[in-house]
């Protein structure tokens, strides 16, 4: 197996999960690319399925799709949206992929007749992946963070694939960090080290010593609970790092590095790297805390008690705000409890409105009437994927006159289909992997909100959907005073729409949210964001003015 020169990162996690390892991969990545190192990160997940795209939001949050049309983990919007670096199928690796390479490696007979076994036909395979994208990125660093929490099954081919990796490309050139928890008992006044000690133990208990721990905490570290940990723990006193909770996750680069965590691993490395530049970050940060004016958006979806079902979005958002100088405020609502006029009223004095995209009938007729509800009262709306098929439904069925007039999806008999399946989604069988995926061409006409956002007629954005707008309904579209703003040129699918003669009224096809970043916010988002700090401050001098 060849291996790699570039070195590698691996990080782990252990007491328990969402503690933070993709934020804190993304961040020490971040201060990486700040030094001049060309970085990339992959995700190993340890669930059976070949990709998150047929689970539930439920069970796994968002699916972020990347531009070659992968299905993968929401930490890869983390990586990109702090290193800026394009994430792909290559850096999102499951059980799943592991074992159907294997098993389709043993069905074609290329391990002449041996029994195949988790070790080692398993365990290479993972070093096999990893040292790929390594080779192919070209990357002076990769770090690798390994999801689940130490002590898991699921997780302990990955775990045992990782321990094998110093052996075969040198143990300089791979370091491991351990990102554990420090609880605070508030009853006792006191930090519990032992959960984080026991985490280590069962890592070494594997074969890993780490090199560094990343301790998540609500109180800060003092030294002697330092020295603590790096006695019981075997590692540098200096190698203890500490994890605040932060109101504002793109703080944690800068803490991170004055804590000097992108020191230690150059020097660990021994890589030669320029000084970190955190400046920008520090701008964006102050912004964020220095905003006193707000603006409130409504999220009209129907997974509002989870916060990573719509994490790109909601991030983007908060892209756009600080953009703005203002303080984001968002309104969740659920469009299973809006599907009456008269639930319509907890939309009123919102700045701005945006339903995410989505799939399923669920709290679709409660989506339709907040798109109408934008639109009859000039609030600034943002459609976004579904988001935008149901304006349309909305703008069939109230200005239009087309009655009935719904998505396929949601009903097959429907006398006016606006929207339907698009053409090659009709023979497929399998849901996997089969929809409208990555990144696709766009045409902007001139004279739009849209080209007022991109300041181009080409772009380019990525998809995940199986329906699309009957072009057949175009042209009572357009009577109407609707404007294809954007559309794919080889077959003139609708790409982006928006109302003649509202403040801003958008609607895309695509999914803009998986191409923003806290330091360049998506240009829908910073220009939905501005449309409602525009609306909300009008308002506010009409009442002003009465009074």
């Amino acid at each position: 197996m060849t291996t790699p020169s570039a070195r590698i990162i691996f990080i782990t996690g252990g007491v328990a999960s969402s503690l933070g390892k993709g934020i804190a991969a993304s961040s020490l990545g971040t201060l990486l690319v700040s030094r001049g190192l060309k970085t990339t990160i992959m995700k190993l997940d340890p669930y059976l399925n070949i990709d998150p795209g047929t689970m539930s939001p439920f069970q796994h949050g968002e699916v972020f799709v990347t531009d070659d049309g992968a299905e993968t983990d929401l930490d890869l919007g983390h990586y990109e949206r702090f290193l800026d670096v394009p994430m792909a199928q290559a850096n999102n690796v499951t059980t799943g992929q592991i074992y159907d390479a294997v098993i389709r490696k043993e069905r074609r007979g290329d391990y002449l007749g041996a029994t195949v076994q988790v070790i080692p036909h398993i365990t290479d395979e993972i070093k096999a992946r990893i040292y790929g994208l390594a080779r192919r990125s070209a990357c002076d660093v990769l770090i690798v963070e390994i999801g689940g929490t130490v002590g898991d099954i699921e997780s302990l081919p990955f775990l045992e694939a990782i321990r094998q990796v110093p052996h075969e490309i040198g143990k300089d050139k791979c370091i491991f960090l351990h990102v554990t928890l420090l609880p605070y008992l508030a009853a006792a006044d006191e930090m519990k080290t032992k959960p984080t000690q026991h985490s280590v133990k069962a890592l070494r208990e594997i074969g890993i010593q780490p090199d560094g721990l990343i301790c998540r905490t609500e109180v800060p570290i003092d030294q002697g609970q330092r020295k603590k940990i790096s006695l019981f723990c075997s590692v540098e006193e200096r190698a203890v790092y500490e994890a605040l909770t932060v109101p504002v996750i793109y703080e944690v680069p800068s803490r991170l590095h004055a804590q000097g965590l992108d020191g230690w691993v150059i020097e660990k490395l021994g890589l030669k790297a320029g000084p970190a530049d955190v400046s920008a970050w520090e701008r964006l940060n102050d912004r964020i805390r220095s905003a006193h004016d707000s603006v409130r958006i409504a999220v009209v979806g129907k997974y509002m008690d989870l916060r990573d079902a719509y994490r790109s979005i909601y991030e983007s958002l908060a892209h756009g705000a600080a953009h703005h100088g203002v303080r984001l405020e968002m309104v969740r609502i659920d469009s299973e409890s809006i599907e009456t006029e008269d639930d319509l009223s907890r939309l009123k004095g919102v700045d701005g409105i945006l339903i995410p995209g989505g799939f399923g009938p669920r709290g679709i007729e409660g989506k339709i009437l907040a798109a109408n509800y934008a639109r009859e009262n000039e609030v600034p709306y943002f459609g976004v994927c579904l988001g935008m098929q149901v304006a349309l439904i909305a703008f069939a069925r109230h200005v239009c006159g087309l009655e009935k007039a719904n998505s396929t999806e949601f009903d097959e008999k429907t006398p006016h289909p606006v929207v339907d399946l698009m053409l090659d989604q009709k023979t497929l069988l399998n849901l996997g992997g089969t929809m409208r995926l990555g990144g696709y061409p766009c045409h902007v006409k001139p004279d739009t909100h849209a080209f007022d956002a991109y300041g181009s007629t080409e772009i380019r954005e990525r998809h995940r959907h199986r329906y699309e707008v009957n072009n057949r309904y175009i042209p009572i579209f357009e009577e109407n005073g609707l404007t294809i703003s954007g559309e794919f040129p080889e077959t003139k699918l609708v790409e982006m729409v928006e109302l003649q003669g509202h403040p801003w009224y958008v609607g895309c096809q695509f999914h803009p949210e998986f191409r923003s970043r806290p330091l360049g916010p998506h240009p829908l988002f910073r220009d939905f964001i501005g449309a409602a700090v525009k609306s909300h401050q009008a308002a506010h001098k009409t009442v002003s003015s009465r009074n």
